[in-house]
Formats: C-alpha cells, sequence, structure tokens
C-alpha cells in the first residue's frame, strides 16, 4: 500500500491502517519523545499521546510538503504542550556566553549517555537545546513555540551547553566508572 493510500485510509478511521500508520513511525518518532522527555517511561507515554493527537488531527493534513515532517511537528508539539503552562521557562539570570561550545573529541562516549545526560537536563533547558541544536529551530521559533522571549531562549541553550560541557568533562576526567546524576 502506497502511503498516500494509507494516509486515506487513517483519514476514513481505518483502523488497520491506523496500526500500520503507528508500525511505520513509531519508531522514528519514539526518538523524538525520547529527546524532549525526562525518561523512557514518558517518552512512551508522549508516543501514544502524539498518535491519538495525530489520528484526530490526519484530516488536517493536505498532501502538502513533507508527511515525515508534519507528523515529527505534531509530535513536538504534543510534548511541548506539557510545558507551555509551566513557569519553569523564565530567564536565567547568570552570566553566561552565548557560544559555549560542547566538542566530544572522545569516540570512548556512548549516544546512550549523551542521551541520558540530555534528559537529566531541566526541562528549561532540555527543550531548548533539543529545539535549537537537535532540531534546527531558530531562537525565534523557540521563543514562540514555548511562549518565552528569545533571550531566554539564548539563555537557556547556553546554561544546557555548559552543564552539559561540564557532564563531558567529568566523565572524561572520571571515565565511565561512574555516570555523574543530573545537577
Amino acid at each position: 500500500m502506497d502511503l498516500n493510500q494509507l494516509i486515506n485510509d487513517c483519514k476514513n478511521n481505518d483502523r488497520k491502517a491506523q496500526e500500520q500508520l503507528f508500525r511505520l513511525y513509531s519508531p522514528k518518532l519514539f526518538t523524538v519523545c525520547l529527546k524532549y522527555s525526562r525518561n523512557y517511561a514518558e517518552a512512551q507515554d508522549n508516543l501514544q499521546d502524539g498518535f491519538i493527537i495525530i489520528f484526530n488531527k490526519i484530516e488536517q493534513y493536505a498532501f502538502k510538503g513533507s508527511f515525515d515532517g508534519w507528523l515529527k511537528r505534531v509530535m513536538i508539539n504534543n510534548v511541548l504542550q506539557q510545558y507551555r503552562t509551566q513557569t519553569f521557562l523564565s530567564l536565567v539570570d547568570e552570566n553566561i556566553p552565548e557560544d559555549a561550545e560542547i566538542e566530544i573529541d572522545d569516540e570512548n562516549i556512548s549516544l546512550d549517555y549523551l542521551l541520558k545526560i540530555i534528559q537529566e537536563l531541566p526541562d528549561r533547558y532540555r527543550l531548548v537545546f533539543n529545539l535549537y541544536v537537535n532540531d534546527d529551530y531558530s531562537h525565534a521559533e523557540i521563543a514562540e513555540m514555548l511562549s518565552i522571549n528569545i533571550g531566554t531562549s539564548k539563555s537557556n541553550l547556553s546554561r544546557a551547553r555548559m552543564i552539559l560541557k561540564e557532564k563531558i568533562e567529568q566523565y572524561k576526567t572520571e571515565g565511565n566508572k561512574k555516570l555523574p546524576s543530573a545537577k
């Protein structure tokens, strides 16, 4: 079955088509949920909730642009929706350089460890970090999505980078004997 037919069947509430769409896209969308969630269980919940929204809004997809991109956008918006009403997205009053870069030159750092330390970031930092670094949103777009100002987005990104850099340096210094916990 081609993708357009699968989408049309989902628009007609065909349960088998919905199951097929879920099986086809859940691994990719789970990765999206995992990087925005605090842990694996929360990512699973976000994936399930996101697919409910996808199936409820699939009629809005007009076959313009990438279906993969539309799915990803719906999933990210679903995850962000839980944070929009919380007050943690406030400006951090610290003197942080905007261009704090993280360089990973050690091949001994696993992707699992990197995902773990990103998930351990405070919500405000994790969301901005993932939107900016992993999904290429601008600070203006992030500010709009999270209902914060651009300066807050920049500050939260800088702080996230500093925390990650500290954890990576600690990991390199201490080795991978013990994984550092979240700050």
